[in-house]
């Protein structure tokens, strides 16, 4: 790790485990990292029917976070970050989720290493559209990372989500991805014969409850926290995240956000029966979620994804 900071300062601000399988500074361009698309595969690139309506995400870019009046403000290190915007469009919480209303990255990789101890940091900030004024924190619903995993027993999302506001009132809460013991038919809100299955993407699958809790995340406990959103909606202050999963007992173990680290020793994963033609899956995700109707973006400094 010395040898490394020394090559490469920007990783200071950083705890990798001992093998660093990425770095992501969008300085240096998109590094992999693309929007979720839908699977294009029937008649006429036609795609399987779903209550989720995906080809209207909102798209992922390179932004020097340019607003109103600061002007340019940069990336925390360099020029650029990864900007995540979602359209401006959003149902209440407890619906299914509106077209448009999530912004939506995720960076393709495959297992290469033993299972173990495997490690997710970002710097970020967010903030909404300025497209008006007054302070506008609560118009954004929630934002977080995980992993979709999969070897040859089962697939596995671990992640986890700040739940910054519910129908326009505050949360603040930290969430980790759990599925409930509720039908697949109960998991696609109630939609007989969707293709998902329990446990997969819950990021928007899973219904809602008006607490802001859902079927696929529960609350971490004691987990309310302030994030220095700041004063007005055209300042961002960069933030740090830090999820670590142990691949091998299929377990969470801690998360990190600011200063503050929450234990998640001896959590399951739920474990989902294996997708086709995707073993040994290793994808990390990182979205955001509007709660009205008003674009908001999650900006992204970097990336770095370790394992033990």
């Amino acid at each position: 790790m010395d040898r490394l900071i020394t090559y490469d300062q920007r990783l200071a601000k950083y705890q990798p485990l001992k093998n660093i399988l990425c770095f992501d500074d969008f300085d240096q361009g998109m590094c992999g990292w693309m929007n979720l698309m839908p699977n294009y595969t029937l008649e006429n690139f036609g795609v399987r029917d779903s209550f989720v309506e995906k080809t209207q995400w909102g798209p992922i870019m390179l932004s020097t976070a340019t607003f109103r009046f600061p002007g340019t403000h940069g990336a925390m290190d360099g020029i650029y970050s990864l900007k995540l915007a979602t359209r401006p469009v959003a149902n209440r919480y407890e619906e299914p989720p509106a077209p448009g209303s999530f912004s939506h990255t995720i960076k393709r990789l495959t297992a290469h290493r033993p299972p173990g101890l495997l490690q997710f940091e970002i710097w970020y900030a967010y903030t909404p559209e300025m497209d008006r004024s007054g302070l506008s924190e609560n118009a954004i619903r929630a934002f977080g990372i995980c992993f979709d995993l999969q070897d040859d027993k089962s697939r596995n999302f671990m992640g986890v989500r700040y739940v910054n506001a519910v129908n326009g009132t505050l949360k603040k809460e930290w969430q980790y991805m759990q599925a409930a013991e509720v039908s697949d038919k109960s998991w696609a809100y109630g939609k007989e014969g969707d293709w998902c299955k329990r446990g997969v993407d819950p990021l928007w699958y899973g219904e809602r409850k008006p607490d802001g809790s859902t079927d696929g995340f529960k609350f971490i406990p004691g987990s309310r926290q302030e994030l220095c959103y700041n004063e007005t909606d055209d300042k961002i202050n960069w933030l740090y995240l830090r999820l670590l999963v142990d691949t091998h007992k299929k377990e969470y173990v801690e998360m990190q956000s600011r200063d503050k680290t929450f234990d998640l020793k001896g959590i399951k994963a739920t474990n989902v029966s294996p997708y086709a033609r995707i073993e040994g899956l290793l994808n990390p995700l990182i979205w955001i979620e509007t709660d009205c109707h008003r674009r908001v973006f999650l900006y992204v400094d970097s990336v770095v994804i370790s394992t033990a």
